[in-house]
């Protein structure tokens, strides 16, 4: 009778709510991969449905010309690559930030699918973008939007990386843990969507006439940033490290010319 109220006691705990058990790793990615699959596919369909030209128009309007044609649909065709840009460097930072959790637990749980709502927000922000005309209110205020679901979606999966932080001996890989040899580069990764998406948002209050170039500039420019990135930390914590075994041989330098002094000329 002792043993079947123990087992009873047992399964009530496993029922209840706490934000640091453990959640199923993989069921986490597989389910992101999914959502990243599906708003990357919504895309791809919006594009096709509303940005194909008409046979009778190329004809009639451009001479038969489609080169022509799509040109006109320009903006809509960069819109749609920033976007897809976009989902895929947040999902390749989502992977490279799972490739480093070992355990993940639900609060991590949670903030994963805070992130994945604004994901799927994305093709709604692609559809503001392109249908507005240029350079009016409207375009501005969804160009906002845009950099408001890009900074959420983003600033989610810094936060996830934060509650990896707090407990890392469990959740985190050694070599990314403070003082890791990826640490400092994942932590810059992390940050540079919501640092971009939050000053492209201020600057299109500040310079609204060029906020259509400052979105699509942000779009452009963050995929080499992530290249530049990389080789600004390591030539960072290259330099650090220099800095750091140059003061230590000085110390060791110091402590070896003390030694050899004699007493009396040690405390003179």
């Amino acid at each position: 009778g002792q043993r079947v109220e123990e087992e009873e006691h047992h399964s009530l705990e496993t029922f209840t709510f706490y934000l640091s058990e453990p959640l199923s790793k993989e069921r986490v990615e597989a389910f992101s991969d999914g959502v990243y699959a599906i708003v990357a596919t919504l895309l791809i369909l919006d594009i096709c449905e509303d940005n194909v030209p008409d046979p009778r128009e190329v004809e009639e309007k451009f001479h038969g010309s489609l080169l022509e044609a799509l040109s006109e649909y320009g903006p809509n065709y960069l819109a749609y690559f920033g976007s897809f840009v976009t989902i895929g460097l947040l999902w390749f930072v989502h992977h490279s930030l799972f490739l480093y959790v070992t355990k993940a637990t639900r609060l991590m749980g949670l903030l994963n699918i805070l992130s994945l709502a604004f994901i799927g927000g994305l093709p709604l922000a692609y559809q503001l973008t392109s249908e507005f005309a240029e350079k009016s209110h409207n375009e501005i205020e969804a160009i906002q939007v845009s950099c408001v679901i890009t900074f959420f979606a983003s600033i989610f999966q810094f936060a996830i990386w934060t509650t990896a932080l707090l407990n890392e001996e469990e959740t985190l890989h050694t070599f990314a843990r403070y003082g890791g040899k990826e640490h400092a580069f994942m932590f810059a990764k992390l940050a540079l969507y919501p640092c971009v998406s939050l000053g492209a948002f201020f600057l299109t209050c500040l310079l609204s006439e060029f906020s259509t170039a400052i979105f699509h500039l942000m779009q452009i420019v963050i995929p080499f940033a992530f290249l530049a990135l990389r080789i600004f930390v390591r030539i960072s914590l290259t330099a650090i490290k220099s800095v750091m075994s140059l003061s230590r041989r000085k110390v060791v330098l110091l402590e070896e010319e003390e030694a050899c002094l004699s007493p009396n000329e040690t405390l003179s």
